[in-house]
C-alpha cells in the first residue's frame, strides 16, 4: 500500500514538529535510557487516596464530525486507580484504564489529538495503523514526544479496517495504564455476520515501581522466577527418564545458564492480570442473548505477558488476525502474544454463563471475565494447568553421548545452509541474497522455510548465550504448554488471508536477522548488537524484501513492525496472512515479505517491553521517494563496532 498525501503536523508548540537528529539524541542521553524511559516519573506504584477509577471500557464520543472528517481528543494524566481492592496511581487517557474505545471508519480522515497533562514527556503510538510516519508516535524515531502541558495532533487517512489499539511509547507509561482499544469499521459499515460485539482488552498491572522491576531483571533474569524446578521434580523425572538422562538434562541447562522454566521475565506473583481493566475477582461481564453470534475482539495490551485464551463450553471461530480478515478457523483455544489481536465468533445457545479465561504462558495467573445473559451470573473458573517446561528439542537441541549437545533428529528435513552475513551486514540489511524479483524465489504453496544448522563461527558474541544448533519453522506447533490436553489450538500455519492482495510478487532480496539474548545478564539484541549500538535496516523505496527472523533464544518474542504489514509465508502462497506482530518461538525461523512503500523510519522491536528496553529493537528505514517531504528523512547514527 502506498501512503496518501500526508497532511502537515499540527501541534501546540513548534518543538513538537522540529526535526531531531537521532545521532544527537544518542550522544546526549543514550538510546537505552530513552527506550527504558528512565525519566522522572511521579511514582505510579504509590498507593493513592481520594476518588478512584475502577477498570472500565467506554466508547469515546467524537469531539467533532465534519463530512468525512472525524476528530477525537484524549487527555493523558495521572488518576487514582483501584485494582483488586488496592489503590494506586495510573497513567490514564480521559481518566480510565484502559483508555476509551476509539471507533473509526475506513475511508474517512481521522484527527487524533492528545493533550499531555503529565509532568513528563508522553506519546501515543497507534499500533497497527498505516499512518504517515511523523504521526507514528515513537520518541526520537518519529518525533521528540509531547512535552508536559502541550498537545499533538495526528491526521490520519484511514486506509484499513479491523481491531487495533494505542499506547504510550514513553518510558514505562504503558505499564502504568496508558493503553486503549481502537476499532475501524470497513467501508460501507460493519459486517452483519454477527449480532453483538464485545471488546476484550487483556493487560498486566503491577504495584511495584516498573523501573525497579527492570533494575532487578538486570541484576538477574531469574529475579521474578518463583517457578523453578524442585528436588521433587528431579526425582519425578528420574522415575520417568532414568537417572543419567535426567542428570544430563539438568547439567545441559546449567551449562547454558538457563532454566527450562524461563518462560516469562515477570509473572503472576508480581502482576495482576486484567480484563478490560478489572482483576479476576471483579468479574468483567459481557452480555448476550442465547442464540446470538457474538464477536469477541481480543487485544493483548499487556506490557510483557503472553496469554492462552479459551471460553470453556464454546467453540471459537477465528475471523481476524492483526486486524485483517482470515478464512474462518474453528478452534478451542489460541495463544495471543503481547500486542497481537484476534477476533473470534462464539455462539452461546444456552441460557447460562460462560467463563472467558486468559491464562498466562507461565501458568502463574490469569485474567478472567464472563459472558452471560444478565449481570451477576458466573461460570466455573477452570483450574490452572501445570506450568510448562522447555525441552532441549524446543531449543533445537537434544542430549548426545557424554552430555554433549547434538542437533535434534530431523531426518525428514532438508538441512541446506543459508547465506548469512556478519553482524554489521545484518544490522544494516545490505549483505543479502539478491533475488531480482524472479518468481521462482516465491515459496510454492504448501512449503515452509527449511531447517538450518547454525553456523558455529557466528555466535554473535557475548550478547548471545545458549545458541541452538538447529532452527526451523514451527508455525504448525501450538507452542510450549499447549496441545496435550485434547484442546484444538490455533496455529500460525492455519491462518489464510480472506481478502485478495493488490499484488503478490517475488522478493528483490533477503535480509536475515537473529534474535539474540544473554538470559543471565538480561541482555537482548538483534544479531548480538543492542539497539543503542545498531544502525538501521535499510529498504529502498518500492523494494520487496523477504525478512527472515531467527530466534536464537529460549523465549518467545512477539516482534512488531510499525507502520507496515508483513506477509507471513506460512505455506498459503498469495493467501499469506498480513500481520503487524508475530510471536517467534524458541529456535524458530520465520519468513515474512515486506513492501517498501511506507516511507520513513519505523520502529521494529520485541513487544515484551522489558526485552525492548534491554535492546531488542531496530529501526527499519524505508528510503523515501525523491519528492517526499522532510518528515520522512532520518539521520541515523553511524554503525558502531
Amino acid at each position: 500500500m502506498s501512503i496518501a498525501d500526508s497532511p502537515s503536523t499540527s501541534t501546540a508548540s513548534d518543538s513538537n514538529s522540529a526535526p531531531v537528529s537521532r545521532r544527537d539524541f544518542l550522544r546526549s542521553a543514550g538510546a537505552v535510557a530513552a527506550l527504558a524511559g528512565v525519566q522522572t516519573l511521579m511514582p505510579g506504584w504509590i498507593r493513592a487516596s481520594g476518588t478512584v477509577a475502577q477498570g472500565a471500557l467506554s466508547a469515546l464520543e467524537p469531539t467533532r464530525r465534519d463530512g468525512n472528517r472525524v476528530e477525537y481528543d484524549l487527555t493523558i494524566d495521572r488518576t487514582p486507580f483501584e485494582v483488586a481492592g488496592e489503590r494506586a496511581s495510573a497513567v490514564t487517557m480521559n481518566g480510565t484504564v484502559p483508555g476509551p474505545l476509539i471507533r473509526l471508519q475506513e475511508g474517512e480522515e481521522a484527527v487524533l489529538r492528545y493533550h499531555n497533562a503529565l509532568e513528563e514527556t508522553s506519546s501515543i503510538h497507534w499500533h497497527g495503523l498505516l499512518i504517515p510516519n511523523q504521526y507514528d508516535g515513537v520518541p526520537e524515531v518519529n518525533y521528540p514526544g509531547v512535552p508536559p502541558g502541550e498537545t499533538f495532533e495526528a491526521r490520519v487517512p484511514v486506509r484499513q479496517y479491523g481491531t487495533y489499539w494505542y499506547h504510550s511509547h514513553s518510558g514505562v507509561q504503558e505499564q502504568l495504564g496508558q493503553y486503549g482499544p481502537l476499532l475501524i469499521d470497513p467501508a460501507g459499515g460493519p459486517s452483519k455476520e454477527y449480532d453483538r460485539e464485545l471488546v476484550v482488552v487483556l493487560s498486566d498491572w503491577t504495584f511495584e515501581d516498573p523501573n525497579q522491576i527492570y533494575a532487578n531483571l538486570k541484576k538477574g533474569e531469574e529475579y521474578y522466577n518463583f517457578q523453578k524446578q524442585t528436588v521433587g521434580e528431579f526425582w519425578s523425572d528420574v522415575s520417568e527418564e532414568g537417572f543419567f538422562s535426567t542428570l544430563k538434562d539438568r547439567l545441559s541447562w546449567k551449562r547454558m545458564r538457563m532454566s527450562p522454566t524461563d518462560l516469562q521475565a515477570v509473572r503472576g506473583h508480581t502482576y495482576t492480570y486484567l480484563m478490560n481493566g478489572q482483576a479476576p475477582g471483579a468479574n468483567w461481564t459481557g452480555l448476550f442473548e442465547p442464540g446470538e453470534r457474538v464477536r469477541l475482539r481480543f487485544i493483548n495490551a499487556s506490557f510483557a505477558t503472553i496469554f492462552d485464551v479459551r471460553v470453556p463450553g464454546l467453540e471459537l471461530e477465528v475471523i481476524q488476525a492483526s486486524g485483517q480478515n482470515v478464512e474462518p478457523v474453528t478452534t478451542d483455544e489460541f495463544r495471543i502474544g503481547t500486542a497481537e489481536r484476534y477476533d473470534v465468533i462464539v455462539e452461546p445457545t444456552e441460557d447460562r454463563a460462560y467463563t472467558v479465561f486468559a491464562e498466562s504462558l507461565s501458568r502463574s495467573g490469569y485474567a478472567r471475565g464472563t459472558l452471560a445473559p444478565e449481570k451477576g451470573r458466573e461460570a466455573p473458573v477452570p483450574e490452572e494447568r501445570e506450568r510448562p517446561k522447555l525441552t532441549m528439542a524446543d531449543m533445537g537441541m537434544m542430549h548426545g553421548d557424554g552430555g554433549e549437545m547434538e542437533e535434534t533428529d530431523h531426518t525428514d528435513m532438508d538441512h541446506t545452509d543459508m547465506d548469512h552475513g556478519d553482524d554489521g551486514s545484518m544490522a544494516d540489511g545490505m549483505d543479502s541474497m539478491e533475488k531480482g524479483g524472479d518468481e521462482s524465489a516465491l515459496r510454492p504453496p504448501g512449503t515452509l522455510p527449511t531447517p538450518v544448522r547454525h553456523d558455529p563461527d557466528n555466535d554473535h558474541g557475548p550478547a548471545e548465550a545458549g545458541l541452538p544448533m538447529m532452527t526451523r519453522s514451527r508455525l504448525h506447533e501450538p507452542g510450549v504448554g499447549l496441545g496435550d490436553d485434547g484442546h484444538r489450538v490455533l496455529t500460525y500455519d492455519q491462518l489464510k488471508a480472506l481478502d485478495g492482495k493488490d499484488e503478490f510478487r517475488a522478493p528483490d532480496r533477503e535480509i536475515e536477522l537473529h534474535i539474540t539474548g544473554n538470559m543471565e545478564r538480561f541482555i537482548w539484541s538483534i544479531d548480538g548488537t543492542e539497539y543503542s549500538d545498531a544502525g538501521p535496516v535499510r529498504i529502498k523505496w518500492g523494494e520487496r524484501v523477504r525478512l527472515i527472523l531467527v530466534n536464537d533464544t529460549m523465549m518467545n518474542h512477539p516482534m512488531h513492525l510499525h507502520g507496515m504489514f508483513m506477509e507471513l509465508e506460512n505455506g498459503h502462497g498469495e493467501q499469506a496472512p498480513l500481520l503487524d506482530t508475530i510471536t517467534v518461538k524458541p529456535a524458530e525461523r520465520v519468513s515474512l515479505l515486506i513492501n517498501g512503500d511506507e516511507p520513513g523510519p519505523w520502529f521494529f522491536h520485541c513487544h515484551i517491553i522489558w526485552h525492548m528496553m534491554a535492546g531488542l529493537a531496530r529501526v527499519v528505514y524505508v528510503e523515501p521517494p525523491e519528492d517526499a517531504d522532510e518528515n520522512y528523512h532520518y539521520d541515523p547514527p553511524a554503525q558502531q563496532t
